[in-house]
């Protein structure tokens, strides 16, 4: 039976925090190997040079997990329902972080984060869904980025935890963590979107159907190239800020833990900067637009750091958060731009294909860095991906207040 108090939910109401703090764990655990990638490699007797190529090599195995569990988690949560993705998920990666404790080989690290990748997947998506659909339309936007905002702080507090704890320790609490926040995962409630769908028996959670229609497919691409900077930021620039910062002649040692840290305080008050942004706008996409202004612009001020300081490169990673603050209007605008019956799948398995897209960007950055120099390449993938970006948000629809009752 569909509860009756589901419809006039407000942005602090219990899905909307426990949705938060499900991304919280989230983003804890997927940021925690860039946080302390150094330390561990270094733990299981890597040299410095093996520490970059096995760090590339390990987080590029973690964004494949999350690009096949985008579309594991996105058909399940439309064909059983947006909570089994919730509770299924956070099992899935937080015995696989508790496990990551325990490791001894780059392998078996990689295997893990694989399975812990294919876990987290399903978090984000299945939550911006389920607050999308329990929400009314005038502040979905502002709730989804409450869930966002909120949870981003995740990587903040992994940060602070990393220099408290052995990184061991530090798997293990991450898992810890989430297996508590199955307990407040019952006092959540279905979609009432999803159980009226499921009562018409049209067809749920077909993956095929982004491909088999013209128009819902060139939908589909665009909403996953608009996240595109993001991962660029975050999973190049800051993550490796160490290697720019040696490259540029910074003296002083960049902690790449840091430089997250900072990124992600950033993107946490993006992420709800931009929610009042598109509300006031009555606009999903001049917001968006707005904050790849402001992406470009902090791009340019980090490749302009010369000779600068370990201080200006983690205040300009704080302002690269804040311009990359768009993840939680990202990922709103692929749930609000398919049917009730695709929208789980669509909402979960758009933002996993970005992050999915990492080892894409690390392999072009990796080739451009050799046929010319460390800066350079990052300069020229960074141009590819705000060039490619840019014109798919130009030809994306406008979402903002659009009605979610209806199927494909």
């Amino acid at each position: 039976m569909i509860p009756k108090k589901a419809a006039p939910l407000g942005i602090f109401s219990i899905p909307v925090l426990v949705a938060a703090l499900g991304y919280f764990v989230d983003i804890y655990d997927l940021l925690l190997f860039g946080i302390i990638r150094k330390s561990s490699l270094r733990s299981l007797g890597l040299s410095e040079d093996q520490v970059l190529t096995s760090g590339e090599f390990i987080i590029s195995i973690q964004m494949v997990g999350l690009l096949i569990g985008g579309i594991l988690w996105g058909i399940m949560g439309d064909k059983k329902g947006r909570l089994s993705v919730l509770f299924g998920s956070i099992i899935l990666y937080s015995l696989a972080n508790i496990a990551n404790g325990m490791v001894q080989t780059v392998n078996q690290y990689a295997l893990l984060r694989f399975i812990a990748g294919v876990g987290l997947a399903g978090e984000l998506g299945a939550g911006i869904t389920l607050v999308s659909e329990l929400l009314p339309k005038e502040k979905r936007g502002l709730a989804t980025s409450m869930v966002a905002g909120l949870g981003l702080t995740g990587a903040v507090v992994a940060y602070f935890i990393s220099k408290e704890f052995d990184w061991r320790i530090c798997y293990y609490i991450g898992g810890v963590m989430g297996l508590l926040l199955l307990i407040l995962r019952v006092s959540v409630f279905e979609s009432t979107m999803f159980q009226r769908v499921k009562e018409t028996g049209v067809s749920r959670g077909n993956f095929l159907m982004f491909f088999t229609n013209k128009a819902r497919f060139y939908t589909y691409i665009k909403c996953i190239l608009i996240g595109l900077p993001t991962w660029y930021v975050i999973g190049i620039l800051v993550t490796f800020s160490d290697q720019f910062g040696s490259h540029m002649g910074i003296a002083e040692a960049i902690d790449p833990g840091r430089a997250i840290m900072y990124a992600y305080v950033g993107i946490s008050i993006g992420d709800i900067t931009i929610g009042f942004v598109s509300q006031a706008l009555k606009s999903r996409k001049k917001a968006l637009f707005i904050f790849y202004f402001l992406t470009a612009v902090f791009i340019a001020l980090f490749y302009m750091q010369s000779n600068g300081t370990a201080t200006s490169m983690y205040l300009i990673c704080l302002g690269l958060g804040f311009a990359t603050g768009f993840w939680a209007i990202f990922v709103t605008m692929a749930a609000e731009q398919f049917g009730t019956n695709i929208r789980a799948t669509a909402a979960t398995t758009v933002p996993n294909m970005v992050r999915g897209s990492l080892p894409l960007m690390i392999i072009l950055f990796k080739s451009l860095r050799e046929t010319t120099d460390f800066i350079t390449g990052g300069i020229i993938t960074g141009v590819i991906i705000m060039t490619i970006t840019c014109i798919a948000a130009y030809f994306t629809k406008e979402t903002f207040g659009k009605d979610l009752m209806y199927v494909e």
